[in-house]
């Protein structure tokens, strides 16, 4: 696990996949569950990307397929996640994403 500053002083966990199936929803959805998060399923287009945002709640996202660039704009930061990958994002923290070449399919488990 390693950790990222993105610059607000929050910090963002990185969980790089390592377990000895392949990462597929069902086994990453009964993950976001045990946790008592509510899993959200979200697919795009090869290099879509979304601009800088940010949410007033906690949010853990997995990669699925594909990859994904986090960009963290006050860090000047990024991360790249690949299938199984798993982001934490504290409320309030600034990212954008841009969908890799291939495409991404991603879950994403809040609270909220």
């Amino acid at each position: 696990m390693a950790a990222t500053a993105t610059g607000t002083g929050a910090q963002v966990k990185i969980t790089r996949w390592r377990g000895g199936r392949h990462p597929t929803l069902e086994i990453i959805s009964r993950l976001l569950r045990r946790e008592g998060l509510r899993p959200y399923i979200w697919a795009n287009m090869p290099n879509f990307r979304y601009p800088v945002r940010s949410h007033g709640y906690d949010k853990a996202l997995y990669c699925v397929r594909g990859t994904i660039e986090v960009a963290f704009p006050e860090a000047k930061r990024r991360v790249t996640l690949r299938p199984g990958d798993r982001i934490d994002l504290p409320r309030n923290v600034r990212y954008s994403i841009t969908v890799g070449p291939t495409g991404a399919q991603c879950i994403e488990g809040t609270t909220a």
